[in-house]
């Protein structure tokens, strides 16, 4: 259920709400259920046609978005599988999982290309945005450090199936001796590489000399996800201090806030409208009640530039750990603790929503 939030009271006098038919619209989801434990990442391929899911157990799926139909499954891992992403053209997925592996599939048929051993557990990983590259960084643990690695895909798949050490196809390793990364997507143009980390900060850096551009500290807490706009030219962070924020990728500035009262586990911009999705919830065994009231277990919609929440939809029963835009802006997905993937189609009333000023 989509409920419209009666926001007119607490927005400034330059603000103003307008629906133009009915206060409440009404979702009819998707539910998809293919996973036995947390979701952790979903992704959309670049069409829109396939999400991908992942969670805390080892078996990443595969889904046709429009029916829900489940299309397959990568099986290989031994592990919690903390990340996953498909390139442009939707012929090579990568996942990162706890079992101290980074995997390369084949979408078209779910048989594994290649394997890079780590020492640590994979948190992170997602291809440039010309395939050419891969990215992913590994948690610190066990005395060993946090790394950030970049890989030569072709070469990569060239050298074998199982590859570590010295075999690896490794362009960039970049050690973190501080906080831990806990996200990171590629900069503009493949040039850079921005990560999240553990204790609330933001770094940019540079490929080609490993060296930190630029460092903001603008939020206090575990960034637990980074997105972009659909252009690019802005991303969101979602952090574990009840905010997500708007950021210039090429200032590496806040631009916008986005406050709530419980952890923020993910956000998403719209590619089609000024609004953004935050989601997350208290932590489920903070939960001293069955009501999925308390632990704040929705999505919230935002408006991009004035920061009012507008809209909310509750149906998970525990904390929502992933949300992505699909690419025509007309649905959204999002994962949760409970295990499932929702898939939801926005009603007339949704579009139909403005803001005057």
């Amino acid at each position: 259920m989509l409920q419209w939030l009666p926001i007119l009271e607490k927005v400034q006098p330059h603000h103003r709400r307008q629906v133009t038919k009915q206060d409440t619209g009404t979702f009819k989801p998707i539910i998809l259920h293919g996973h036995e434990r947390a979701i952790t990442q979903i992704k959309y391929n670049t069409d829109g046609d396939l999400l991908l899911s992942c969670s805390k157990d080892p078996t990443p799926n595969i889904w046709y978005s429009i029916t829900g139909e489940r299309l397959g499954t990568f099986d290989g891992h031994n592990g919690a599988v903390w990340s996953i992403d498909i390139n442009w053209d939707s012929t090579k997925v990568v996942t990162g999982a706890a079992d101290n592996t980074a995997r390369l599939w084949d979408p078209s048929n779910g048989k594994m290309l290649s394997a890079i051993e780590t020492k640590t557990a994979v948190r992170s990983c997602s291809f440039s945005y010309s395939g050419k590259m891969v990215l992913y960084t590994t948690d610190k643990s066990l005395g060993k450090t946090c790394e950030i690695n970049i890989i030569d895909l072709n070469q990569q798949l060239q050298n074998g199936h199982v590859v570590s050490g010295a075999a690896q196809s490794t362009i960039l390793n970049i050690p973190v001796p501080t906080s831990k990364v806990s996200s990171a997507i590629w900069g503009p143009l493949d040039q850079s590489i921005i990560t999240g980390h553990e204790n609330g900060d933001i770094i940019q850096w540079d490929i080609r000399t490993g060296k930190k551009m630029l460092l903001v500290q603008e939020h206090k807490d575990v960034i637990n996800d980074l997105q972009y706009s659909k252009d690019e030219l802005m991303f969101i962070t979602a952090s574990k201090d009840h905010t997500a924020k708007l950021f210039d990728v090429s200032t590496m500035k806040p631009l916008k806030v986005y406050k709530t009262e419980r952890p923020v586990n993910s956000g998403a911009i719209s590619p089609i409208a000024d609004h953004v999705i935050v989601a997350g919830g208290q932590e489920a065994m903070d939960v001293t009640t069955t009501s999925a009231r308390q632990g704040k277990f929705d999505a919230r919609f935002f408006h991009l530039i004035f920061e009012e929440e507008f809209g909310r939809i509750k149906d998970h029963f525990g904390p929502i750990n992933s949300v992505a835009f699909h690419p025509d802006g007309k649905s959204y997905s999002s994962g949760g603790e409970d295990g499932y993937v929702r898939t939801h189609t926005f009603d007339p009333a949704y579009f139909e929503f403005d803001f005057e000023y």
